[in-house]
């Protein structure tokens, strides 16, 4: 399974959360190296994580319509 680390972007949802994941990736043309930035909905089954706390992400089976990942924990 794929795990990523991010940080928490909103809590104002019951046992979801918004992950931003940011990775560097660099241009074809230019060579420059662009911050691609991807917002995903994870499962926090106990609300435990807030806004700007850095957690890891992991997949898993499809909890609804756009959760397709759930917390396992901090990042450290």
């Amino acid at each position: 399974m794929r795990k990523f680390r991010g940080i928490v972007t909103s809590d104002k949802m019951d046992k979801t959360r918004v992950v931003a994941v940011s990775h560097l990736v660099k241009h074809e043309r230019y060579g420059k190296y662009v911050k691609r930035t991807m917002r995903v909905k994870a499962h926090d089954a106990e609300n435990a994580y807030r806004t700007g706390d850095h957690v890891v992400i992991q997949e898993t089976r499809p909890r609804s319509k756009d959760k397709r990942w759930e917390i396992v924990g901090r990042d450290s």
